[in-house]
């Protein structure tokens, strides 16, 4: 922390030439961007109109900008380094799926590969639907890379943007709306930064609140195929959140002319039908039945993920493992911990108005209350509905991550902009000096990321609300990883937990377990371990300690195992 404290002390006023402060420093920064904004606003304005004009070009230019703008931080932020339960899921999911197969067989040795929200039996898969799945795969395959299929998703994210505003306001306003999706779920957020996604699901909104106005306005049967296609994404990303998005469908259809109803509703399903067959033939190929959701087979087996609040915590049905078992007594904490009657609702739900900030800058709230006479109109009064639907529905889980309603963050985007250009026309220097706010933010902290050092990274960390990028490796996944790698040839390695175990989950492997280079078992103590041994003849043997401080990766000299050391 010696360099962090040099920097504060260089800005103490007799320390520095000018004699200048940090916030006084900071201050001039932000007032030397604002003028050079306000003296460039007409060349700016005229670009973006000419661009928004070009709506293929705008669209490849914002899917590649947030891409290039997170591969610029590379250096400092690497690939996100997968940590969570949750993103080894995703990612035995998309190696799945890069394998060209739905599901895996069930390994003879399962017992050591159990871990969290990933199913043993019938099959080797994981717990979740296909949608994250697939651009991980296809990062895989492409560009060897999971986590490039998370940045294209992103990227095309922001594009779907554009094109979803384009069909509710003018150009200009359409490319800036994208523009703050950018700087909102670009490089910055957690969506481009971990395996779970989310940009999966906002493609979908995108998609079918897009295609929406276009069909009020012509009923031409691809803007109805793109809504069935929207829809059927959102079913194979969120399928709960998908039976959301079709309640908020059926009052639109009033909007359409009688006569062609029949008719765009055979074309919508008609386009929603790959995305139905193919949850078909997953669910078929993990749980062995057409109708369960490997997710739902999950909640049987495990009792994970917990259910909704109105619904009694599901009982395991198999044993569990102490890793498990964390996760199942934390998840029946808070499910149980939330009591179903309507004032426990509603009191949930505004704790949960906070989240707005992750799809809004700060500086927009002010902007936001100008749509209100924007309301009056019943196709407005319909989106109204379509938040509240989503709200109300996720309200019933007694989790909520952003990423759950990722499929309405394109209406917040809406509002957004309407109240923009409902304050531009009452004063259009306020309306320029919020953009500026938000710009001036994403810039700041873009700033940091691509110019700053560790130091400045672990001071500044705290104060950086709702960005979440990877930096460093706490857990130290990497340097166990590392080891690994330098070590050559092909690893066995068992995790023993120790008693003072927290839950982070260290199981890891991929689809095809007996060809990875690194096998991840769980301890299960001297004479289960030698059986592994056996099975796997010819790998280095390797004992993990994650809970030490490093995490303590030891070779072992003799395929046995510390007896009594199960746990």
């Amino acid at each position: 922390m010696s360099n962090v404290y040099a920097i504060l002390r260089a800005f103490l006023p007799l320390r520095n030439p000018v004699g200048f402060t940090l916030a006084d420093t900071l201050e001039l920064g932000l007032a030397l961007f604002c003028l050079g904004a306000i003296l460039g606003q007409g060349r700016l304005r005229i670009a973006l109109h000419g661009l928004s004009q070009r709506p293929r070009v705008c669209m490849c230019f914002l899917a590649a900008l947030p891409i290039l703008l997170r591969l610029a931080l590379l250096r400092h932020n690497p690939v996100p380094v997968p940590q969570t339960s949750d993103d080894f899921s995703f990612l035995l999911l998309g190696d799945t799926l890069a394998h060209f197969r739905l599901a895996n067989p069930t390994h003879p040795m399962h017992r050591f590969f159990e871990s969290i929200f990933v199913l043993q039996e019938p099959s080797y898969s994981s717990i979740y639907p296909l949608g994250q799945g697939i651009v991980l795969g296809l990062g895989q395959l492409l560009a060897g890379v999971p986590w490039a299929g998370v940045a294209a998703s992103v990227g095309l994210f922001c594009s779907a943007c554009f094109w979803m505003l384009k069909g509710w306001v003018r150009p200009q306003l359409a490319l800036l709306g994208a523009l703050m999706a950018v700087m909102l779920f670009g490089p910055l957020n957690q969506w481009m930064n971990n395996y779970w996604g989310g940009a999966v699901s906002g493609i979908a909104g995108c998609l079918v609140f897009g295609a929406v106005p276009r069909v009020w306005r012509t009923g031409r049967a691809r803007d109805v195929a793109v809504l069935g296609a929207g829809l059927g994404l959102q079913a194979l990303s969120r399928p709960f959140e998908a039976v959301l998005l079709a309640v908020c469908l059926l009052p639109a259809i009033l909007f359409v002319p009688r006569a062609s109803r029949m008719r765009l509703l055979a074309t919508a399903l008609l386009a929603l039908s790959p995305a139905m067959g193919l949850t078909l033939l997953h669910n078929k190929a993990v749980t062995g039945e057409w109708a369960t959701l490997p997710y739902m087979l999950s909640r049987h087996q495990y009792g994970v993920p917990a259910t909704f609040t109105f619904q009694p915590m599901p009982q395991p049905h198999r044993a569990l493992t102490e890793e498990q078992q964390m996760d199942y007594q934390a998840q029946k904490q808070v499910h149980d911990g939330l009591p179903n009657n309507p004032a426990d609702y509603f009191a949930r739900l505004g704790t949960r108005f906070k989240f707005l900030r992750f799809f809004v800058f700060a500086p927009m709230y002010l902007a936001l209350p100008f749509c209100l006479p924007f309301m009056k109109r019943p196709k407005a009064v319909w989106l109204a509905g379509c938040l509240a639907v989503f709200a109300l529905g996720t309200n019933f889980y007694p989790y909520f991550y952003p990423h759950y309603v990722a499929a309405v963050s394109c209406l917040v985007l809406l509002a957004t902009m309407v109240g923009l250009d409902r304050l531009a026309a009452r004063n259009g220097a306020a309306a320029r000096l919020l953009v500026l706010l938000c710009v001036a933010q994403f810039g700041f902290w873009y700033g940091i990321r691509l110019f700053g050092n560790d130091d400045i990274f672990i001071a500044s960390a705290p104060y950086e609300s709702w960005n979440y990028v990877n930096f460093g490796d706490s857990e130290g996944r990497s340097a166990v990883a590392r080891k690994l790698e330098a070590a050559g040839g092909r690893n066995l390695v068992f995790v023993r937990y120790s008693q003072r175990h927290q839950l982070r989950e260290w199981i890891q492997n991929a689809a095809d377990i007996d060809h990875a280079p690194t096998v991840w078992a769980l301890d299960l103590g001297d004479t289960e371990d030698r059986q592994l041994v056996a099975y796997y003849p010819g790998r280095k043997v390797w004992l993990l300690e994650p809970d030490s401080v490093p995490p303590r990766l030891t070779p072992l000299a003799a395929p046995v195992v510390e007896a009594g050391s199960s746990r």
